[in-house]
């Protein structure tokens, strides 16, 4: 494995830890050149679907693209990485169980937010703000009334400023 900071491309391992899944062996290892640490992750390497962008693109499956997004919506919420990163986990092996050879990304993105609306409500807002494009604050205002609705809390006004 080359290391990050010099580049040398001899290390040892001196740590090894299964994810709690059992998917993915995390290794620290450390340089023998620099004597630097780093953590690498392997897994099984499946076979995922392209992604059919809403422009009509096809581009793979990007793990670190679905992570990043979950991280922006769950920024200042009582979400550890390790919930969102299992989140991405779930929505990986659901693809891959599909066996579908192409996915559509408004796919992916509902699958997002499915699996954000039991983890952090907040988070799930934010999310669907940035993926459903609310153009003005009406459109905001709606999707927190259907949550409410769902919620059986139709205490909304208290939860607004301003309403």
């Amino acid at each position: 494995m080359k290391c990050p900071f010099c580049g040398f491309e001899e290390s040892k391992v001196t740590d090894s830890r299964a994810s709690t899944a059992g998917d993915v062996i995390r290794r620290r290892r450390e340089c023998e050149k620099c004597a630097r640490r780093f953590t690498t992750y392997e897994r099984v390497e499946e076979t995922l679907p392209m992604v059919i962008k809403k422009d009509g693109r096809r581009e793979l499956f990007d793990r670190k693209k679905v992570l990043s997004g979950i991280r922006r919506a769950c920024e200042k919420r009582p979400v550890t990485l390790d919930a969102m990163e299992g989140l991405v986990d779930s929505i990986e092996r659901e693809l891959v169980e599909s066996q579908d050879k192409e996915v559509p990304g408004t796919r992916i993105g509902e699958m997002v937010m499915s699996r954000l609306r039991s983890l952090d409500e907040v988070a799930y807002v934010r999310f669907a703000s940035v993926y459903r494009s609310f153009r003005d604050v009406s459109e905001f205002r709606a999707e927190l009334d259907l949550l409410a609705r769902e919620n059986g809390a139709n205490k909304l006004d208290e939860k607004v400023p301003g309403s």
